[in-house]
């Protein structure tokens, strides 16, 4: 029994690997159980067995595809918690675009398929997965300007260097994986990721800093009048 329940762990595993794969490249709609299984040289009754359905391996293997970048890159970047918020900062950027550029994060491409055509099926998934993240930037933006993460400015703040991340990096990474897009000279980013985090923690730090001592100013004038 231990062997066997060890057996159905396995191909479980497996069957999440191919799926994360197989609707990377081809979408929901396009993606087939024929397909799946066979790269997983798993039965196609295993699907219906260890998932019920196409639909809920199609979120759990998203979930799967998240969580094994998640594991390959850190939140945090390896930057130890007691660390200046500037390096922590910068780990987290760095993390987020080493995510990005890597081709085996699957989640990005899942999404891409997710967002061309529509099935409203991973909706509540990415959510529950992503938020929790963005809501650590919050946290650490706000250590910085000295608000709580819920703060207009905060919030802001965090729109910003989400968008430097995932912008020119995703559009990057979708001219490698298609090559018939168009062209922005932006695809040299992907060899050079360090440096891009360099500067997209430079450029939200001093915005930070540029925010922090406007509304100082505005306080003192405040105190002023």
């Amino acid at each position: 029994m231990r062997k066997q329940r060890s057996d159905g762990q396995e191909t479980r595993q497996n069957l999440l690997a191919a799926a994360s794969e197989v609707f990377a490249r081809k979408g929901f709609r396009e993606a087939t159980i024929a397909e799946i299984c066979r790269q997983a040289a798993a039965n196609t009754a295993a699907i219906s067995y260890h998932f019920g359905s196409k639909e809920a391996l199609y979120v759990e293997s998203w979930r799967y595809a998240f969580t094994q970048s998640l594991t390959t890159y850190p939140l945090e970047g390896g930057i130890p918690a007691e660390a200046l918020a500037e390096e922590r900062l910068r780990g987290r950027i760095l993390a987020i675009m080493r995510r990005i550029i890597d081709p085996q994060s699957h989640e990005f491409d899942i999404f891409h398929k997710e967002m061309a055509s529509p099935t409203g099926l991973l909706t509540k998934a990415i959510h529950e997965s992503v938020e929790p993240i963005f809501q650590g930037l919050a946290l650490l933006v706000g250590e910085l300007l000295g608000k709580e993460p819920h703060a207009h400015e905060v919030q802001l703040c965090t729109m910003s260097i989400r968008a430097q991340c995932f912008g020119p990096l995703l559009h990057a990474r979708r001219c490698k994986i298609a090559p018939g897009l168009p062209p922005t000279g932006l695809e040299s980013l992907l060899d050079d990721v360090e440096q891009l985090a360099d500067h997209v923690t430079r450029f939200s730090m001093a915005g930070i800093s540029a925010l922090g001592d406007r509304q100082a100013q505005q306080s003192d004038n405040e105190v002023e009048l």
